[in-house]
């Protein structure tokens, strides 16, 4: 299919995942792209993937997306001791999902407006993802979202950057569970392909092929910064895996990166996989580091088609071993170029602690869970630590870590004297269904 249908269909139809049919070389482009800034670097890359937007049209997609970020450059890249951050968090959310959702509801708006058609949006969030595709999307006539996220389970702030936004087509639902759970309802309910065709779902999770694409972007961009020709490593705090897999494509397409480093929390299953093989399912944890509390990151098999050389058929026997038992074992995995670590709370608590106090850096919790994680490993090259929260969203962990008030935005000063709009679901399939047939886009 197309980009415009991948990006309208979301979770493929078999339930699977959407890859490019290739991935495209810019070996011979690294000095055309080198002095690009963010977004014109984005007007270059873009179009790789995209045969049916005009470069034209891609461009001025690409600028309206950008044009609500408080930084200029969008991404900034500031030195802490051996480490560069990336500060993903200019947004109008203040977190690094508004770089590929920004860009993925102008697109959406563009599609239905050539088609003439709607969209009922659901998503699963961990924290972040929400309130960004909701920034992307409120107040658009022909576009419902509904955002499902775990009750008590991701940090005030965030939850009120969702639920204080009073656009009558932004739907809310704290779910008594897990984000585990979140996702799993979701994937089902798009794997139910009538109730999708028939209510128009769209995805904005990472699933959505889209949202990868536009991540890529970023690490192009920080791995050609500065005059050091060394190739870069990026440490990733990750979850979902969708972080991740951008960093991979943009190192198949020939970005000048050396590793890329996965920094999880104590939900490990990522660094289990990537140190012995196995992939096994544990309790989920509830950390500090709430948008990393996740168990079954979906776009892990993404990565794994690659892995496996795109033998489709063990990666089907692979991923069906894994829903059955909770665990499956790729006895054969070997990566030169990916390294794995985990980070337990009381580390994440203590690197803001230190961050700060050596350099004066403020970090949120996700972002210190990637800076303990570059300390574990030394590279030829430079590390590239990707922030991607603000730390005003997480001040309750922050301000405790560094023993006074800190962490403070000027876009969330007074979310919490506005009214605030949201209802506590079971989490069952059939309930969430229930809630899109009755206030969704038909």
């Amino acid at each position: 299919m197309g980009f415009m249908e991948a990006v309208m269909t979301g979770l493929a139809p078999d339930g699977g995942l959407l890859i490019p049919e290739s991935v495209p070389s810019i070996a011979g482009r690294i000095d055309d792209f080198k002095d690009l800034s963010f977004v014109n670097l984005a007007k270059q890359v873009l179009p790789f993937y995209i045969a049916d937007i005009s470069s034209e049209k891609i461009s001025q997609l690409v600028d309206s997306a950008y044009s609500s970020f408080d930084y200029p450059e969008i991404v900034s890249l500031v030195p802490v001791d051996d480490v560069h951050i990336l500060e993903l968090f200019h947004g109008p959310t203040l977190a690094f999902k508004d770089i590929a959702l920004q860009l993925l509801g102008r697109v959406f708006e563009y599609i239905l407006n050539d088609r003439k058609g709607y969209l009922n949006l659901l998503a699963a969030t961990s924290g972040d993802t929400g309130s960004a595709a909701i920034a992307g999307v409120k107040g658009l006539s022909n576009i419902d979202i509904f955002v499902m996220y775990p009750k008590g389970r991701i940090s005030k702030l965030q939850e009120l950057q969702m639920t204080t936004v009073t656009e009558p087509n932004v739907h809310c639902l704290a779910v008594e569970g897990s984000f585990d759970d979140c996702q799993n309802i979701m994937k089902n309910l798009f794997g139910d392909l009538d109730f999708k065709e028939q209510y128009h779902l769209g995805a904005v999770n990472s699933v959505n092929w889209a949202r990868v694409l536009a991540q890529v972007v970023y690490y192009g961009f920080a791995s050609l910064q500065g005059q050091n020709k060394a190739p870069r490593s990026f440490v990733i705090p990750t979850g979902n895996f969708g972080n991740i897999f951008a960093g991979f494509l943009a190192k198949q397409m020939g970005f000048p990166i050396d590793k890329l480093i996965i920094s999880t929390n104590e939900n490990d299953i990522l660094a289990r996989f990537f140190n012995t093989g196995q992939y096994s399912r544990g309790a989920v944890h509830f950390t500090s580091s709430p948008a990393m509390d996740i168990q079954v990151p979906s776009n892990f098999e993404r990565f794994l088609y690659y892995s496996m050389d795109g033998d489709t058929k063990r990666l089907r026997a692979f991923i069906g071993e894994f829903m059955q038992s909770g665990m499956a074992i790729m006895d054969d995995y070997q990566s030169k170029d990916i390294l794995a670590t985990s980070i337990e709370d009381r580390e994440t608590f203590s690197t803001i602690n230190r961050i700060y106090a050596k350099n004066g850096y403020i970090a949120d919790p996700h972002t210190a869970v990637g800076l303990a994680a570059a300390e574990q490993f030394k590279m030829i090259g430079n590390k590239i630590c990707l922030a991607t929260a603000h730390p005003s969203k997480f001040p309750e962990v922050v301000d405790k870590a560094i023993g006074r008030k800190t962490a403070t935005h000027k876009r969330l000063i007074g979310l919490e004297n506005l009214k605030s709009r949201t209802v506590t679901i079971k989490a069952k399939e059939r309930v969430v269904a229930d809630y899109i047939r009755k206030f969704g886009h038909q």
